[in-house]
């Protein structure tokens, strides 16, 4: 390798020595030569601080990289400062760049050469090791293969931004791997940068940008500020609902006036007001993904077939939004099926508002809690009377569902026929209030006490009347399938 080094190295930096010794007056030639060979060579002088050796030492270095003999030749010839580079500083740049990019060091140095031997690149590689340790390798190559060494202190001054600003050093890599990001850190102007920090503080900072890291590829003036105004024109000036919109989906942010004001005209046509889409927007924001096409006119539809004119769809859609967006195929067309085999008519109200509810659980949990019911005995025409009184008992966990059952008919020694009249029964927490108010009116007025009068009182009325202080909310809770109940808690 070294005499490899030797020979390219004499094609950059030839000898003054004569390629062939002067031909002695007494010893004639063993050849014909020409006279041009025999013309002593210029030489080329070396830059001020490189020597022969130093230049061998650089060359040997660039071997590593793994290097053809033409890329490193075209290399050198096409980069001077390599040439002139100390060894030693060499040596630390490239074992830095090998441990951030051990498998395409190679072709990051051939797109961009300077990385080797920019003074600028020292910092910015220490805070990559430091803050940015997760950061893709792909993103990391684009990065180093595409941006102009003085960028990156523009790149720090961001980077340490957006820590100054209270993002958590363990989400700077992923935000740097889900943005633009030789857009957003090194190409938008700093001015530009914090403008666009500043505006997205009001919807929860930093959250929002930890969430959705992509909002900073938007521009603030032509992107981010028209789709806010175009919200809040759409809420009649409602900023703490407009905030309340972005808080919950950060990416409704990602969607053009134009997709906003398409989606606003389907909604009109239906006959809902621009205060009903508001509204809608506020509890499930996801409503502006659903495809007009494939989703929204098809379920629209169906609501309308069922009996149900504009308000209430709108009623329906405020509590059960996820109608929109579900599966018809995986989700919403079983659980049709299943609420028909109960009894449910087509195209009925009762038939749409049992939809609603059943968006609300998954369709393996709504086929357990139908196994539950006729496990103790109920049949499909008694559960069609429970749901008609109460249509969030389909959407109960079954395992929750089986535990009050079973206290009631053990615990409680009551017939599991009382149901029928109360299954409001089965919404109930079991430790909080059922069991904890069972015992307390066990002592006063033993066990035959009405179901719906222990349960559905307040807990402040409860406690007054039992002269025990203890606390004046209402604990009552609907228990649903982890993962539907959180959205629809408020409206239930």
């Amino acid at each position: 390798m070294a005499a490899a080094a030797v020979a390219l190295l004499s094609h950059f930096f030839p000898t003054t020595a004569p390629i062939l010794p002067p031909p002695s007056k007494s010893t004639p030639l063993p050849f014909p030569i020409s006279l041009k060979l025999l013309t002593k060579p210029q030489p080329i002088s070396l830059p001020l601080h490189c020597t022969t050796s130093t230049t061998t030492s650089t060359l040997l270095l660039l071997q590593e990289l793994n290097l053809t003999d033409k890329q490193l030749n075209l290399l050198l010839r096409d980069n001077p400062q390599l040439r002139s580079a100390p060894p030693e500083p060499l040596r630390r740049r490239i074992a830095s760049l090998r441990s951030l990019t051990p498998t395409f060091l190679h072709r990051i140095v051939i797109r961009r050469p300077d990385i080797l031997t920019s003074p600028e690149l020292t910092p910015f590689l220490h805070f990559l090791r430091e803050h940015l340790s997760d950061l893709l390798p792909a993103k990391l190559e684009r990065l180093l293969s595409s941006t102009s060494p003085h960028l990156y202190p523009y790149f720090l001054r961001k980077a340490e931004l957006l820590l100054d600003r209270g993002v958590p050093s363990k989400d700077l890599s992923a935000i740097a791997n889900n943005v633009n990001i030789a857009k957003v850190f090194c190409e938008m102007s700093l001015t530009d940068f914090q403008d666009t920090i500043l505006y997205l503080e009001r919807f929860g900072w930093p959250d929002i940008v930890v969430r959705r890291p992509a909002i900073l590829n938007l521009d603030l003036r032509s992107q981010l500020i028209p789709r806010v105004e175009y919200l809040m024109e759409l809420g009649s000036g409602d900023e703490a609902g407009v905030t309340a919109i972005v808080r919950k989906l950060p990416a409704v942010l990602a969607y053009t006036v134009k997709h906003f004001h398409s989606h606003v005209a389907f909604w009109r046509s239906v006959g809902l007001t621009d205060n009903h889409v508001f509204k809608i927007v506020l509890v499930y924001p996801n409503v502006f993904s659903a495809s007009k096409k494939r989703k929204l006119a098809p379920r629209v539809e169906f609501l309308r077939q069922c009996g149900l004119d504009a308000d209430d769809i709108f009623k329906f859609l405020i509590k059960a939004p996820l109608f929109l967006s579900l599966s018809f195929e995986a989700n919403l067309s079983k659980k049709l099926g299943l609420l028909v085999k109960l009894g449910y008519r087509h195209r009925t109200k009762e038939l749409a508002l049992a939809m609603g509810a059943a968006t609300r659980t998954s369709c393996e949990n709504m086929q357990m809690v139908v196994g539950v019911f006729l496990s103790y005995g109920f049949s499909c025409e008694d559960l069609l009377v429970m749901s008609r009184k109460h249509p969030q008992v389909l959407q109960y966990n079954y395992r929750s569902l089986e535990k009050k059952m079973e206290f009631l008919v053990e615990g409680m020694e009551r017939d599991i026929g009382e149901l029928m009249k109360f299954p409001a029964f089965l919404g109930y927490k079991l430790d909080d209030r059922i069991k904890r108010r069972y015992e307390v009116k066990k002592e006063i007025r033993g066990k035959g006490m009405s179901l719906n009068k222990l349960l559905s009182v307040s807990t402040k009325k409860f406690d007054l009347k039992n002269s025990m202080l203890v606390g004046v909310e209402s604990d009552y809770e609907l228990e649903t399938v982890e993962g539907y109940g959180d959205l629809f808690d408020a409206q239930l």
